[in-house]
């Protein structure tokens, strides 16, 4: 049995696309090159995909360490985000997704519509993605920064205060700014409500 074929014993998942190229192996740790990692359902449906050119796997934890990573997500056989940052790790039985450094998740079915922040947290089971640190929605027009945000299966994000939204015109510059406790944009109707229970909203509109 070659390496390849050990690797996917061990994770019970299957590895497509480049052919991984195992480096360097002792009994704990494989350190792997160009690493193309597929994670199906059990009614065999693309759960999501990672991609890194340089990744190690430890066998005592059962937990992978990637660099430079590619995660799509996939829904109904479709590609739904695309996430991308720094570093990553995938544990907890491949359950548990944990990215930092330059994190960005870019959404396929709204052109142009990107989530920026230093630290992510994907529960699997739970299809939840959680966002921490410096925290930033853009478009076209749109910004929505805050210190963290919670993304659902509903395709709706949650922002936490402190919020601020800003609207820019078409030459970039700021046209209106509210300030609000929580946010709630909604990616599929492109709406957003604001809500807060001890402070006002606050709104500022440029001249």
């Amino acid at each position: 049995m070659n390496k390849i074929y050990k690797l996917i014993f061990i994770l019970q998942v299957f590895l497509l696309g480049c052919t991984p190229s195992v480096i360097k192996e002792n009994k704990i740790t494989k350190k792997i090159n160009s690493l193309d990692l597929n994670i199906f359902t059990k009614t065999g449906d693309k759960k999501y995909s990672i991609k890194s050119p340089y990744s190690i796997y430890d066998n005592i934890k059962n937990k992978f360490q990637f660099k430079k990573t590619t995660i799509n997500i996939f829904y109904d056989g479709k590609t739904k985000y695309v996430i991308n940052s720094d570093e990553s790790t995938l544990s907890n039985n491949n359950n548990l997704v944990e990215l930092k450094g330059n994190v960005r998740l870019k959404t396929i079915d709204q052109d142009d519509d990107y989530l920026y922040a230093d630290y992510f947290i994907w529960n699997i089971d739970a299809t939840k993605y959680l966002l921490t640190g410096d925290v930033r929605f853009e478009n076209k027009n749109v910004i929505l920064t805050s210190v963290k945000a919670m993304l659902g299966s509903d395709n709706v994000i949650e922002f936490f205060d402190p919020v601020k939204y800003i609207i820019k015109d078409d030459n970039n510059e700021n046209i209106y700014e509210t300030n609000s406790e929580n946010a709630y944009y909604d990616l599929n109707k492109e709406s957003l409500s604001f809500k807060a229970k001890d402070k006002r909203v606050r709104s500022r509109i440029y001249f």
